[in-house]
């Protein structure tokens, strides 16, 4: 079971910051294989979301205020260890950041850019995709929305 808690990108300890950008690399970077700027100036306006187990960040995702990133609130950057997806997180992650975006923002409508290969999972989480599919840091994607 995951223990998740919302942070201000100030709230952050050093040792968070560098869990979080260690474990969004070891993802991103590494396992996808995709070369891009992680650190793009944003976090400082996300509210971080990051999921715990016996103390060290397995999941995380960064929320933003509608008109911050996109026009609608948004959840980018979600991420799970590659060796704890068994157990769901990624679930357990994105209904914490859509609780938080509720709870912090009083926004029910979310605007993701989510890689195609995982539609089904967002499709699972209430998201529908609008638009065609494109190419975002050489990896496919599609714009979806949620909205209560």
């Amino acid at each position: 079971m995951l223990n998740i808690t919302t942070k201000t990108f100030q709230e952050l300890t050093t040792q968070e910051l560098y869990d979080i950008l260690q474990l969004r690399s070891e993802v991103f970077v590494v396992e996808q294989d995709c070369v891009y700027q992680d650190i793009d100036g944003k976090d400082q306006k996300a509210l971080h979301v990051l999921g715990y187990k016996n103390n060290v960040v397995v999941a995380y995702t960064r929320i933003f205020k509608p008109g911050d990133y996109f026009e609608k609130a948004s959840i980018g950057r979600v991420v799970v260890a590659k060796k704890e997806r068994q157990h769901k997180y990624g679930y357990d992650i994105m209904e914490a950041s859509i609780q938080a975006i509720k709870e912090h923002y009083n926004e029910t409508d979310i605007k993701i850019s989510a890689q195609c290969y995982l539609n089904k999972f967002y499709n699972n989480l209430g998201f529908k995709a609008i638009g065609e599919d494109y190419l975002e840091d050489g990896i496919p994607h599609i714009a979806m929305v949620y909205k209560v």
